[in-house]
Order: structure tokens, then C-alpha cells, then sequence
């Protein structure tokens, strides 16, 4: 009795999760000028939320194994080991974004790189604009420190996520010469290529960005060779964490599988 309350449960969480997955997601593709590789995630996403449904479907009537020939049970068997190793998997990499989110690291640096954020119909993110609260406020505490934004990606216009950002902080007092633009690159991996061209990685660099890009961001740059690397997480917006939670599980999910 008490498996099939838990299995009810789940199922409710499943589908309501799978909704609203499904809603951000929509929204999103609706105004991000890279649509292919939102649209890549978003396949992702409905996958890991088909493993989840599975797996409650499975917890509430057993029907994956439930086939009276031991032939017929064995793909069952698969299917629910597959589907609790991936809701295993991804529960800890959410996890471990999470946490890596919660990491800061206070201590100054003369560069500070802002990393970009798809723009949505032109405009800035509620994530982007909190990005950019948080370099103002790190520039208004350390006078001495540049800015370097990062982000191509132009959009119908032809502004680029580091044009619109140079934009928003110039208007909030941040002077001209304490910003420079990286404005070529359109992945997060090329931000930090590009970037490490313009200072010298191996000293001391504030990263800025969401709290939930912060421990993959990281790692990339390190990759990209920056040795010194000072974390300053920037609040998420809450409505698209999770969803934004679950992207950055699969991405660092696959980085790793695809280094094996």
C-alpha cells in the first residue's frame, strides 16, 4: 500500500515536472536566436522526464516486469535499470550544480570576466541582468578591476550579448575604459579561447555568472588555461532553475561521457 502512495506521488511529480519543463523550454525557444541547440537540449530534457515517468509508472504497478515468461521479463528489467540509472545520474549532477552554485570566493582580482546569456527577442534574460548587477556592484567595490563581457551570438539587429551588456552597464556607471568586449564567440567554451587571447590567463580572474553555470563554467576555463579562477555566482531567476538545473546536468553529464 505504501509503494503504490509513493508511485501515485511520483507520477504527479513526473508529469508536473515534465509540464513544466516542457512550458519553459517553449517559451524560451520562442525568442533565443540559437534555436538548434535549445532544441537539442530540450530533447534532452523530455528524455531524462520520460525515465522519470517510467521509473513512477514502474514504483506504482510493476508493469515492467510484471510479463509471466522470463523472456518478456528481461527487456523489462533493462528498461528499469536504465530508468533509475539515469534518475540516479541526473540527481547527482543536479546536485552537484547546486552546490557548486553556492561556492564564492572572496577575493579580488584585476579582470573580471562577465559571461553572456542568450538574448530573447532582443532583450536581456532576468539571469543576464543579474549577471550584470553583480559586475556593477564588483566594479563600484574594486575600481581598479576590468570588465571583460563575453557573448556573440547577434541577434535580428545585429547587437551581440556583449554589445547589449556594455549597453546596461555603461548606462549604470560603469566608465567605457573599464570594459572590454569579447563579442566573436557563441559558445562558453570559445568565450574563454577568446578571453584568454585578450589578459594573461595564468593570474587571477573573477568569473561571474549564474549560480547554476558556475562549476561547469569553471572547469571550462580551466580547460581554456585560466589557473586562477575566483568564483562570484550571480542569484538565478526562480521560475527557470530547475529547468536551467537539468540543462547543466546533461551538458556536464555528456562532457564527461564524451572524454571517456
Amino acid at each position: 500500500m505504501m509503494l503504490k502512495t509513493v508511485g501515485d506521488i511520483l507520477i504527479i511529480l513526473a508529469v508536473a515536472f515534465t509540464v513544466y519543463i516542457a512550458s519553459v523550454m517553449i517559451h524560451r525557444l520562442r525568442g533565443v536566436v540559437l534555436r538548434s541547440g535549445y532544441m537539442e537540449m530540450f530533447r534532452y530534457e523530455l528524455m531524462v522526464c520520460a525515465a522519470f515517468l517510467v521509473l513512477a509508472l514502474d514504483i506504482r504497478f510493476g508493469f515492467l516486469t510484471a510479463a509471466g515468461s522470463v523472456l518478456l521479463r528481461i527487456p523489462g528489467w533493462i528498461l528499469r535499470i536504465l530508468a533509475t540509472g539515469v534518475t540516479v545520474l541526473v540527481l547527482f549532477f543536479s546536485g552537484k550544480v547546486c552546490a557548486g552554485g553556492l561556492v564564492r570566493t572572496d577575493a579580488a582580482a584585476k579582470h573580471v570576466l562577465v559571461l553572456g546569456l542568450a538574448l530573447e527577442n532582443g532583450e536581456p534574460t532576468p539571469d543576464l541582468l543579474s549577471r550584470l548587477d553583480t559586475a556593477a556592484a564588483y566594479a563600484r567595490k574594486h575600481p581598479e578591476s576590468v570588465l571583460i563581457l563575453t557573448g556573440g551570438n547577434p541577434d535580428a539587429s545585429g547587437k551581440t550579448e556583449a554589445a547589449v551588456m556594455h549597453e546596461i552597464l555603461r548606462r549604470r556607471g560603469v566608465p567605457e575604459a573599464r570594459m572590454l568586449l569579447e563579442d566573436q564567440a557563441d559558445t562558453t567554451r570559445a568565450n574563454f579561447r577568446n578571453s584568454a587571447r585578450m589578459i594573461r590567463p595564468e593570474e587571477p580572474v573573477v568569473l561571474i555568472s549564474s549560480s547554476y553555470h558556475m562549476d561547469r563554467a569553471v572547469q571550462i576555463a580551466r580547460e581554456a588555461g585560466f589557473t586562477q579562477v575566483l568564483r562570484l555566482p550571480a542569484p538565478s531567476a526562480f521560475l527557470p532553475f530547475a529547468s536551467n538545473v537539468l540543462s547543466e546536468a546533461i551538458l556536464e553529464i555528456n562532457r564527461r561521457i564524451r572524454k571517456r
